[in-house]
């Protein structure tokens, strides 16, 4: 996860590297890792590349000399700037910014974009529900011609998540699975990834404390071999985005590695099996 190979900003765990995003390119080479997944918020848009047409062509050329592509954006701006009001009504302004960032995604050749519902953009209300599944009916097909999935991660009970999903039934709609998130939330991964296997688009890999905050990998409730198992079982072979706890005394690359190492023995022991 871009922001995770450059020192904190703020002492937030993580944000938009305004200042060295390109130094994470080679950072990432070193550490192992094939890609990184942009973070686009409302705080550090002024400074983000991929705002511009030449942004996003300095983006390109750092992928072509190191080799660490692109792959997926975290649009952590519709936390702020929600795509839905409370009352449940679309919000014209953040649904037409969606519209321009995925043209911005294509020329970047992303492969999808994850829309996170949670914390202060949690889905509260069915109203909510319904004008979601409305702004995803319609930015749909404008999300297939760009050739980008639209990847909701979201903090609601597996079920529910896997009716909306159902309901809107467009195969470039597809659910991100946050590890951490929900071993905090205390959801049963077998029930979980069952429900949402055949919507299963990315997965982020964190590890939290029941009900509590971000850990390092293997110290909290997650049940990464669980995860990984079932992760196997649905054929899943997108990527696994590192969004791991931050440590002191470990540079941001040297943890990068660890965690890489981390994952790959999780691949490892399923594959075994």
């Amino acid at each position: 996860m871009q922001g995770r190979l450059s020192p904190p900003v703020g002492g937030r765990i993580q944000s938009f590297p305004v200042d060295t995003w390109r130094d994470e390119f080679p950072r990432a080479r070193e550490a192992g890792l094939d890609c990184i997944e942009w973070v686009y918020e409302v705080d550090t848009e002024a400074g983000n590349p991929l705002a511009t047409e030449a942004g996003v062509a300095a983006i390109q050329a750092l992928v072509a000399t190191t080799g660490v592509a692109v792959g997926s954006i975290c649009a952590d701006f519709y936390m702020q700037e929600r795509l839905v009001g409370d009352d449940g009504v679309p919000r014209a302004a953040a649904v037409e910014h969606l519209r321009r960032l995925l043209q911005r995604a294509a020329g970047l050749g992303v492969r999808y974009l994850v829309l996170p519902f949670v914390d202060e953009s949690s889905l509260q209300s069915e109203a909510q529900l319904a004008g979601l599944a409305k702004v995803m009916t319609a930015l749909l097909p404008k999300a297939e011609e760009a050739g980008v999935e639209l990847h909701l991660e979201t903090d609601l009970n597996p079920a529910r998540l896997a009716q909306l999903l159902k309901e809107v039934s467009q195969p470039f709609l597809r659910a991100n699975y946050d590890i951490g998130n929900s071993a905090s939330l205390g959801h049963d991964p077998v029930e979980e990834l069952t429900l949402l296997g055949p919507w299963l688009g990315s997965v982020h890999v964190k590890d939290r404390l029941l009900g509590g905050g971000t850990v390092p990998l293997g110290t909290g409730a997650a049940d990464f071999a669980a995860c990984f198992r079932l992760f196997r079982q649905s054929h899943y072979r997108g990527p696994f985005i590192l969004q791991a706890a931050r440590e002191e005394g470990m540079s941001e690359t040297d943890l990068a590695r660890r965690n890489r190492r981390f994952v790959q023995n999780q691949i490892a022991a399923v594959t075994a099996e």
